[in-house]
């Protein structure tokens, strides 16, 4: 087991803010950080300014929109969230966790039955929405066994519909009337403050309840190992606690601006308007970026070029001499110029890709979290980062492996102030991952080093267990698939061969179809097959690739842009 708290002590922590619930982050952050910058947005995406909201601007919105909640009969009620990330969405965020409601965010990409279901499952009496939701709201409202009060963050069509500003004026009148109901209502962090249903990639997701004490001691413990400055850019969904918690929370405390994304259709447009400092983002989108970057190169003909310099750009590293600036100026001028560190977590992501955009001058910490812990765990440091590492575990947070193999690889646990109250409703699924120490079972696979640092594996529910007794980590082999060139996404997974009657594995390649254009492939699975032997003399035998599928379509994935692998066809023609 490693604690922290014990070791590191010639890499000293960062600064972080103390906050027991949002209501007193909003506070102390606009008492700390007055009339600079809180909130940015654009109001149409063809706007060329945005919309600047300094700390006291959104915290005496945040206090007026809280006070029309308490009217309005929000104090104490299950309410859903829904809709696109923006200030309206962030406000009403803080607004109910301030005013005492329990939230319920919803992925507004869900089918209009899968958000009936979570409502009535969450019991919720309100729901506030964007006018992008109202379509799907409207076709349940009249199922819908709790929900009476419906409002709206823009104009809504639907009748019987309020509007959000409507609900800020009321309260901002009846705040400067004397109603202090906003600040009199003590605050209990410890009680259930927000139910997180996850859109897993293995089944149907659970709802996590989550205290605001999980929520802020993530924040105030994990920014003790990273240090963020300036701005940043919010482009994940604002449903996912990687976006709630560390953009919207710990960033905010911290005084950090953070811009509002129009949508990822325009984020290479607003990187260079914007010009933030560093990103939170999900590995698809850091892989879209890196893309983007050899696409130009290549129609610039500059691509060897750009191999060159990142030799140069490392050797003179090598010998204390940093010309990344000079050497990289175009590409890093795509992203605003000013753009020095991503954060990215969710997912594995491949370190060849992490060390390019380090020789260019962007640093990527490479995180581990999970909705079930708010959702940060472990992140690399600024100044210190492992290979292949997901980082450190959060100040005074605890990590051990379950069961080690005789590699030392097994179940990664944690216990923590962020580990979850549980699953709504679901006691016997709350037993079976958090143990009678208090430790969360993650599901994941994996090993600590001598320091303590995170290694993850693979996934427990995707091992692959022969019939010879072998596990086999898929993510293992994937990950060396996805350096073939021409492979897009790929998912390895058992197979059983019809003929052989015997369990083999399969590699599912959706192919990178301008790569494989570029290079002349006309076979692509016959391409695709010398490259796996290559990859196979490498592997132990039973790891080895036995049949490969080529899929015309990418696979499906869930609104955090991961594989659902529960639903892949794994029958071999």
């Amino acid at each position: 087991m490693y604690n922290l708290k014990n070791k590191h002590k010639n890499y000293p922590l960062y600064e972080t803010r103390h906050f027991s619930d949002i209501r007193e982050m909003v506070e102390n952050s606009a008492d700390l950080y007055g009339d600079n910058t809180a909130v940015s947005y654009r109001i149409t995406p063809k706007d060329e300014e945005s919309v600047r909201v300094s700390y006291i601007e959104a915290r005496d919105r945040i206090r007026a929109l809280g006070t029309g909640m308490i009217e309005a009969g929000c104090r104490d009620a299950h309410v859903a969230l829904i809709g696109e990330a923006s200030y309206n969405w962030l406000c009403t965020y803080y607004g109910l966790m301030a005013v005492g409601a329990v939230t319920v965010p919803i992925d507004k990409e869900l089918p209009a039955d899968d958000i009936l279901g979570i409502m009535d499952k969450a019991e919720c009496t309100h729901i506030f929405y964007s006018s992008v939701a109202e379509e799907k709201i409207a076709e349940i409202r009249d199922r819908l066994r709790f929900t009476k009060n419906f409002i709206c963050f823009d104009e809504p069509k639907m009748e019987g519909a309020s509007i959000l500003s409507d609900m800020i004026a009321r309260g901002e009148e009846l705040y400067n009337g004397g109603d202090n109901g906003y600040y009199d209502y003590k605050l209990d962090p410890d009680r259930m403050a927000t139910i997180v249903f996850t859109s897993g990639t293995t089944g149907k997701g659970k709802g996590v309840m989550l205290s605001q004490r999980n929520i802020c001691s993530d924040m105030q413990q994990g920014m003790y190992n990273f240090h963020v400055e300036g701005k940043t850019m919010f482009v994940l969904p604002p449903h996912h606690t990687f976006g709630s918690t560390v953009n919207f929370v710990g960033h905010y405390a911290l005084g950090v601006e953070v811009y509002i994304s129009s949508g990822t259709r325009y984020l290479l447009n607003e990187l260079k308007a914007e010009k933030p400092n560093h990103l939170v983002l999900v590995p698809l989108f850091v892989e879209t970026l890196y893309k983007r970057i050899w696409q130009t190169a290549e129609k610039s003909g500059k691509a060897d070029l750009l191999r060159k310099a990142l030799k140069i750009s490392d050797g003179l590293r090598k010998v204390g001499i940093d010309m990344r600036k000079k050497l990289f100026g175009d590409v890093l001028s795509a992203f605003g110029g000013n753009l020095e560190m991503i954060i990215c977590g969710g997912a594995a992501l491949n370190q060849e890709l992490i060390d390019v955009f380090e020789s260019m001058g962007i640093v990527i910490l490479n995180g581990y979290g999970i909705t079930e812990c708010a959702p940060l765990i472990s992140c690399n440091r600024n100044q210190y980062r492992k290979n292949g590492s997901v980082g450190i575990p959060i100040h005074g947070a605890e990590v051990k492996i379950a069961d080690p193999d005789e590699n030392g690889e097994g179940e990664i646990c944690y216990r923590g102030p962020n580990v979850m109250l549980g699953y709504y409703k679901e006691p016997e699924a709350t037993a079976a991952v958090i143990d009678e120490d208090g430790f969360f079972h993650t599901g994941d696979w994996g090993k600590l080093d001598e320091e303590g640092w995170i290694y993850i594996t693979g996934r427990l529910k995707n091992i692959i267990i022969l019939a010879n007794g072998k596990n086999v980590y898929p993510e293992e082999i994937e990950y060396e698939i996805r350096n073939v060139p021409g492979v897009s996404e790929v998912v390895v997974y058992a197979g059983e061969s019809k003929n052989e009657k015997r369990e083999i594995i399969v590699a599912e390649i959706f192919p990178d179809a301008e790569e494989i254009e570029k290079r002349g492939i006309t076979d692509v699975k016959a391409y695709f097959s010398g490259e796996i032997k290559k990859i196979n003399d490498r592997m132990p035998p039973y790891k080895t690739v036995g049949h490969i599928k080529i899929r015309k379509e990418e696979f499906v994935k869930n609104t955090s842009r991961k594989i659902t692998r529960f639903n892949i066809d794994k029958s071999i023609d």
